[in-house]
């Protein structure tokens, strides 16, 4: 029998916990474990008589099975969508209490369930509050108990007189101006969120950031068009232990105000060759005077915590086999090329960037800004090229790194020429951050470069950039896109939606900053699972949850992004689709394991991937510290 391909065969012994990451205190007590089951009491009492976890699952499934019919016929949910949910939710229970899925998996989620409902002490003091509310969730939906048909918003709605409007019974004009009534009060609530996030085009941020500049052109001693030259930016770029100081110095002189934890990190991850570095234009993006209120996912693109700090560290001597979560080493056809897809393949002629951003993918081989050897000479790249030319299937060719654009325009030229002398390639795509960490560097003359490749019905050219925030959405960003608009070049982002960027309404705000600028949602990324990026990563669940519940109130044009998960070795798959992934497990933790059905699946053979995702709980408590309302996410645990 086959499984996931990166699961071993299990001995399906009991997980021990003390390898969680997430640190969620262990240990409940036998009656508050016991309260999950209010809803569904009859499953309690058949774990409690099951005397094996044989005679558990077929119990458990028994019941799944009978609770699945009365579901479909209408006789536990009376509202669809509620009735819905009910299904959804068995058939995840079915899959926790399935032999193969434990298989898949590698341990029973059934075993820690049952042993727990009969006060085995020995899993009670293991499990986390995580796995307790994960079946609280569950089992409410399986008894059609969720509440969850009107919706976080609906609630606020009801909660304020606003009427929901049954076409059924009301027509015409009269349904129209309910319908419309509902939709303002809609906007007010969602205004509410929109309004807590400042962005990088309000004039008051706009003004802060001049005298933040201004400080930095007199500390520098410098004028200003030597600061919006982006030869100086690259050559000013704080790295290595200048940087630092430079950094120390700013913060001695109270210009800019460092915490001193952030420091010691950075000069731990120095010493031990672990990226880092920020451009003199990114700095002035952080708030000089409060670090953390509002500019915490901007500092944290560039100032590493310390989980990430110490398991680099703990790696720094296989770190390019251990940290390449998306197995590149296993994907390249030849040096410089990755090929996941059959008719688009990366090359990467310039492996470093002006700026680490720290949960970076390829933290693997690129080790600091404008690192040495990052450009491989021009036998390696011209070999690269040639083998898009010998693959007629390489209609799209992303041009990518590390950051091309860090390169000459000449250079750039060279190499971007050779690709377009091939006939079958029908576009030319620019991976490339520097819009975000550099906007100086997008001059006239590179604009007008890269659009003389764009040629009409044969060739057109694009750039992928990477915003996270509204808040790197600035004048200068908005200068910079037009200058490549006007030739002709569209701008598409590819989003990392990670923690700090991840509350309600706050990656709509960024919408509807990149389009002011210019600039086309694309892809939400998924962050890459990787462990060093703890501080970063969250639950698939939220990532869905924002595409449906967020994402889904903007004009369908400032929501053309499509949310995906990266499986390592295959490429995207496509979050909204549940066709793509399973919930097969829950760890005493409160981790989901999923199932992901590569992209290939219903094209080619292909083998599933196992990933285990952040507990609901462990980033719920983040945002909660935050302070976020956790009522504002409720739903999260019902999107499976």
């Amino acid at each position: 029998m086959e499984y996931a391909d990166n699961v071993k065969m299990p001995d399906n012994e009991l997980i021990n916990l003390e390898k969680s990451p997430w640190g969620l205190e262990q240990g409940v007590s036998h009656s508050n474990f016991l309260e999950i089951f209010e809803p569904l009491p009859e499953l309690k009492e058949l774990l409690l008589k099951a005397e094996s976890i044989d005679e558990a699952r077929n119990l458990a499934q028994k019941f799944s099975g009978e609770l699945l019919i009365k579901c479909k016929n209408g006789e536990i949910a009376s509202k669809p969508v509620e009735r819905w949910l009910c299904e959804e939710a068995i058939g995840v229970f079915m899959n926790l209490t399935s032999e193969y899925m434990e298989n898949v998996a590698g341990f029973s989620t059934l075993e820690y369930l049952w042993r727990a409902t009969k006060g085995d002490e020995n899993v009670l003091s293991v499990i986390t509050e995580g796995f307790v509310e994960e079946f609280r969730h569950l089992f409410r939906a399986m008894a059609g108990k969720a509440d969850y048909s009107k919706g976080w918003l609906g609630q606020m709605l009801s909660e304020r007189g606003v009427e929901f409007v049954d076409f059924d019974r009301i027509k015409g004009r009269k349904a129209a101006e309910i319908r419309s009534k509902h939709l303002d009060e809609a906007w007010r609530i969602i205004k509410g969120y929109v309004d807590r996030y400042p962005t990088g085009l309000d004039d008051a941020i706009i003004e802060k950031r001049k005298k933040q500049k201004e400080k930095l052109i007199e500390f520098w001693g410098i004028d200003e068009d030597r600061w919006n030259s982006y030869k100086w930016q690259f050559s000013h770029v704080l790295k290595r232990e200048k940087g630092l100081q430079i950094l120390k110095e700013l913060n001695e002189l109270g210009i800019v105000k460092v915490p001193e934890d952030n420091l010691k990190l950075v000069e731990l991850a120095i010493e031990n060759h672990i990226p880092w570095g920020i451009t003199p234009y990114y700095l002035h993006l952080w708030d000089f005077e409060e670090p953390y209120r509002h500019d915490m996912h901007v500092r944290r693109q560039v100032m590493p915590p310390e989980w990430y700090v110490m398991n680099m560290l703990g790696h720094k001597d296989d770190r390019e086999i251990y940290f390449d979560f998306m197995g590149e080493h296993d994907t390249s056809p030849v040096d410089l090329v990755t090929r996941r897809y059959a008719m688009i393949a990366i090359v990467k002629p310039y492996e470093t960037c002006p700026q680490i951003c720290v949960y970076c993918q390829r933290n693997w081989e690129v080790t600091e800004p404008f690192m040495a050897n990052a450009f491989p000479g021009w036998e390696k790249i011209e070999r690269a090229i040639e083998w898009f030319g010998e693959h007629d299937s390489m209609i799209d060719v992303l041009i990518t790194g590390g950051d091309p654009l860090a390169l000459s325009d000449k250079t750039l030229e060279r190499i971007i020429g050779r690709v377009a002398e091939f006939d079958h390639v029908a576009n030319i795509r620019i991976g490339s951050r520097v819009i975000v960490t550099v906007p100086m560097r997008i001059t006239e003359n590179l604009a007008e470069m890269l659009g003389s490749y764009i040629e009409p019905g044969k060739r057109n050219l694009s750039v992928s950039t990477h915003f996270e925030t509204a808040y790197e959405v600035t004048p200068e960003v908005s200068e910079a896109a037009y200058r490549l608009r006007k030739y002709g070049i569209i701008i598409y982002n590819q989003h990392v939606y990670h923690r700090m960027v991840s509350r309600r309404f706050e990656n709509v705000v960024l919408r509807i900053a990149l389009k002011k600028a210019g600039v086309e949602p694309y892809y939400t990324f998924f962050p890459k699972g990787k462990i060093e990026q703890k501080d970063y990563l969250i639950p698939i669940a939220r990532i869905v949850q924002e595409g449906k519940e967020e994402a889904r109130l903007l004009p369908g044009v400032f929501r053309g992004d499509e949310p995906v998960f990266n499986v390592p070795r295959m490429g995207k798959n496509h979050l909204r689709a549940w066709q793509d992934r399973e919930l097969i497990a829950v760890k005493p933790d409160g981790s989901r394991v999923y199932l992901m059905h590569p992209w290939e699946k219903g094209i080619s053979e292909t083998k599933p991937y196992t990933y285990s995702d952040v507990p609901i709980k462990e980033y719920l408590d983040f945002l909660e510290s935050m302070g976020e309302s956790l009522e504002d996410y409720r739903t999260i645990w019902y999107y499976y």
